[in-house]
């Protein structure tokens, strides 16, 4: 397993005015759970208020920051540990397991997701002919990059907005898209472009991700899925592991587990039941992979959560973005 820290001091500090900025803001807000949906479209704030054990999330596309705290993200074989020096963005959904590191009542972990609008990507790609330094192709669905004071400065400027909700209709859209432009002319542009646009590689690989999203209760037959994404079987084999650090049975098999997951929090469903509905045929099987991925058999899982308290089963229930 490869471990890594995300962390650069000095992108840290240039960005802490505005980080101080967002802290105040968030302060203000009333948090009826772990997780804000705010009047924004597309943004998302969290508080935490202790570490958490690890708990199992399926990625939208999005970018997510930490404005305060610390946090670990299991990709595949990678650990990623970082702060609020970097931004973790995503433009697939690809599950993973996360935790939170650094939080307290004295000092709460907060952290936003803004969701990616990829149609809005293009849109700014095209009529402003934006370039990027070329990256080398076979990246992971999730990139890092350096949160820097300009990107924090635009995201208090947006949370900002829920203090006066009648500047949000006119005033959020121009701040989206001055995030979207940091990004695109930022070191993750390309990667970004690659995604946005149609006709390359990781486009194709995205397209299989969201048939497998939709359809994830199927018999999974690689030669349908590499016709969806119009390559060929050992192709979009290699390159789909490249993306998302796993083959796409693997793939498969997660977000079976994560929805099953979800059906006996939020159904009170049994493991049997949960398993057929999910696509498996065997309970057995189901009990043994459910074990290997969450560490616990399912129904004393989902117990153990259930334990935690409402706030935090809510927590573990969400599908919490890597910085969010």
């Amino acid at each position: 397993m490869k471990a890594y820290e995300l962390r650069n001091l000095e992108t840290g500090e240039q960005s802490a005015p505005a980080r101080q900025r967002i802290v105040a803001a968030c302060d203000l807000l009333e948090w009826p759970a772990t997780a804000l949906e705010t009047g924004i479209p597309g943004l998302t704030l969290f508080r935490v208020t202790e570490p958490t054990p690890p708990f199992s999330s399926i990625y939208e596309p999005s970018i997510s920051l930490i404005i305060r705290g610390r946090k670990r993200v299991y990709v595949g074989d990678a650990v990623l540990d970082y702060d609020e020096s970097s931004f973790f963005l995503t433009a697939i959904d690809v599950p993973t397991t996360a935790q939170i590191l650094q939080a307290s009542d004295a000092e709460p972990y907060y952290g936003a997701l803004l969701r990616l609008d990829l149609e809005r990507l293009r849109h700014i790609i095209v009529q402003h002919d934006l370039q990027a330094a070329p990256r080398p192709p076979g990246e992971m669905a999730m990139a890092v990059g350096p949160a820097t004071a300009e990107l924090f400065d635009a995201l208090a400027r947006l949370i900002a907005l829920l203090q006066a909700p009648w500047d949000i209709a006119f005033l959020a859209p121009h701040i989206h898209e001055e995030i979207l432009y940091r990004l695109l002319s930022g070191e993750q542009g390309e990667y970004l472009r690659r995604i946005a646009l149609a006709g390359t590689q990781a486009n194709r690989v995205a397209k299989a991700i969201s048939w497998l999203k939709q359809n994830y209760m199927a018999p999974l037959r690689m030669e349908q899925l590499a016709d969806i994404a119009r390559m060929g079987v050992s192709t979009l084999h290699h390159h789909f592991r490249a993306m998302t650090a796993m083959s796409p049975l693997q793939y498969q098999k997660h977000l079976r587990l994560h929805h099953a997951r979800e059906l006996m929090l939020g159904e009170s469903v049994d493991a049997a039941t949960a398993a057929f509905r999910v696509g498996y045929e065997s309970a057995t099987q189901f009990s043994r992979e459910y074990r290997r991925m969450f560490g616990a058999p399912p129904m004393r899982h989902v117990k153990a959560i259930q334990q935690l308290g409402d706030g935090n089963a809510r927590h573990a229930r969400l599908a919490l973005p890597p910085s969010g």
